[in-house]
């Protein structure tokens, strides 16, 4: 399972909101609620995720096993 609990961490260091990450992304509070609740989004999603943050996937999820 892929979780994306390093992604609110990597916000709250570079203190970003989620209103700010949609801005910035282009992408829903729907996406954001799917975020919350670690449930599949789309890669290019994680690539926005990246370049709005700037940073590496794995600064923003984790696989672990189920």
């Amino acid at each position: 399972m892929v979780i994306f609990d390093k992604l609110w961490e990597t916000m709250a260091r570079r203190e970003i909101t989620t209103y700010q990450l949609r801005e910035r992304c282009g992408i829903d509070s729907k996406t954001i609620r799917r975020l919350r609740a670690n449930e599949n989004i789309e890669t290019k999603t994680l690539s926005k995720l990246c370049a709005a943050l700037s940073c590496k996937l794995e600064d923003i999820a984790e696989y672990k096993a189920d």
